[in-house]
Formats: C-alpha cells, structure tokens, sequence
C-alpha cells in the first residue's frame, strides 16, 4: 500500500471515528439546556462575577496592574510567588495556599496553589474580624472541557481569568460550571474525568490549605502605620492542614566492622 492510499485511510479512519463520538450515549436530547434555562444561568454567573467589595476592586487593581508589568516574574520561579511578594509590598497580608486532599467516595487526590489576601472587616457594613479573598491568577483554564457545547462556550467565556473574590462567589461560580459541564460532557457523549467532577473543583479552593511562609527578605508593609516590617512566616492564621514531617534517612553500613568493635572494646570516651 502507497503512502498516498495510507494517509487516506488514516484520514478515513478518523473521521469514521469523529462521527461516531459526536453521537450522545449518556443523555437524550431532552437533557439539553432550553434557550431560557442556559439565559437564566448566564445571567446569573454574570451576577455573582459583578458583585464586587471595595475590597475586593482594591486587590483586583493591584493584581491588574502587576499582571501587565510582570517581565521581571519571567525571572521567578513560581509567578504566583513573585504576585505574592508584589501584593505584600502593596500593604496586603497576602499568603500562597496549597491545597492537597487524598482520595475520597466521588472525589480522586490531587493538589492545586493559589492565593489569598487576608483584610480586616469592613466596619461600615456592620463587618467584623477578617475578610479572606481569594486570588487565582490562572482562574478560567481550570474550568476547560473537550469539545464543549455552544453553551458551555458561553458560559465559560463569561469566566475572567483572574479570579478576585471570596469563598462564597467562588463557590456558586463552581456551582454553576460544574453542572454545565456535566451537561455539556454528556451531549458530547464524553465521560465525565474525576477533574471536572463537582467535589475535585471545589476541593481545589474550598478545603484546608497549608500557606508557604514567606522567604526571610519578603517585605510586608503595615497599613495602619507605614511601616515595613520583616515578614518570615506571615500574619495570618496557620490552616489546619501541614505537610508531613519527613523522617532523616539514615545510612545501613551493614554491621559493625572489625575496627570499630576493637575501639569500642577499649572503652575511648570522647567529649
């Protein structure tokens, strides 16, 4: 067989392929969001996206405005390191979280990083203690699906891609995508990955978080005051989850060896 009929075949093969996978096999027509089901739920995302603290603008504005001045990051590591060590110069108790939870019934392990930004209550609003807000630099790439229906196109385009907010819109946002791509997944006749199931997503922001101290010359800057104080661990209030403790390895020289055991049968005391 030529290379020229073996590429047709090829080619014959994947469309063959592509044809019978865009045929549901999870759901019937029936399950399709209806013109006002999908309006009322891009309505509503676009609700919950605008509802926005003075709080919330503020960090916005900073993260913003990093973002479009961020070639010296290209040096950086991590970038959400290098936000962080920004916002901290811009006065924010600012922290990176790292989340990690083990298997569980409905939701496989994983590990995901972000950022939050700890603020006082707004007393004007009858607020108290702290406010946690929530920043994901990398936010609407968490939320892709294979070949998603021209619903969930336009719901996911709704989505910034940098996500300022609390754990309250953060969780009806999750609320609202993760059905719509259950629903999006099966008219494709796509299994559902356990990355996109509903408990994975909301793990990812919403479980205990162990937060990175800060590195010894990180400076955070006191809004009350003005002044700059050296910041090694942070000054919020450590999560419940931590790393475990790893024990020191300890090498397996196989025994004693003759010589040892003579000095050790001499009894030699050293200080």
């Amino acid at each position: 067989m030529g290379s020229l009929e073996e590429e047709m075949l090829v080619q014959m093969v994947h469309d063959f392929i592509e044809s019978e996978s865009a045929t549901p096999l999870c759901s019937s027509t029936s399950e399709s969001l209806n013109p006002e089901q999908l309006q009322s739920k891009y309505f509503t995302l676009l609700e919950v996206l605008r509802s926005r603290t003075d709080a919330e603008s503020g960090v916005l504005e900073k993260v913003v405005r990093h973002m479009r001045n961020k070639r010296d990051a290209d040096r950086s590591n991590s970038l959400k390191k290098w936000f962080v060590r920004r916002l901290k110069m811009d006065g924010f108790n600012a922290s990176l979280c790292q989340t990690s939870w083990p298997t569980t019934l409905g939701c496989s392990a994983g590990d995901y990083e972000y950022i939050d930004v700890v603020m006082k209550g707004d007393k004007s609003s009858g607020g108290g203690g702290s406010v946690r807000i929530i920043v994901d630099i990398d936010f609407k790439s968490q939320f892709g699906v294979a070949r998603p229906t021209s619903a969930y196109t336009q719901l996911s385009e709704a989505l910034p891609s940098i996500y300022v907010g609390n754990e309250d819109k953060l969780d009806r946002i999750i609320s609202i995508l993760s059905s719509a791509a259950k629903q999006s997944l099966r008219e494709r006749g796509l299994h559902i990955p356990p990355w996109r199931t509903d408990a994975y997503m909301r793990a990812k922001w919403l479980s205990d978080c162990h937060k990175v101290p800060a590195p010894h010359h990180a400076i955070a800057f006191s809004r009350e005051n003005g002044e700059a104080k050296s910041s090694a661990h942070g000054s919020s209030k450590p999560s419940k989850w931590a790393p475990p403790m790893v024990k020191p390895k300890t090498r397996d020289l196989g025994g004693e060896s003759a010589l040892s055991s003579q000095f050790s049968n001499l009894g030699i005391n050293c200080c």
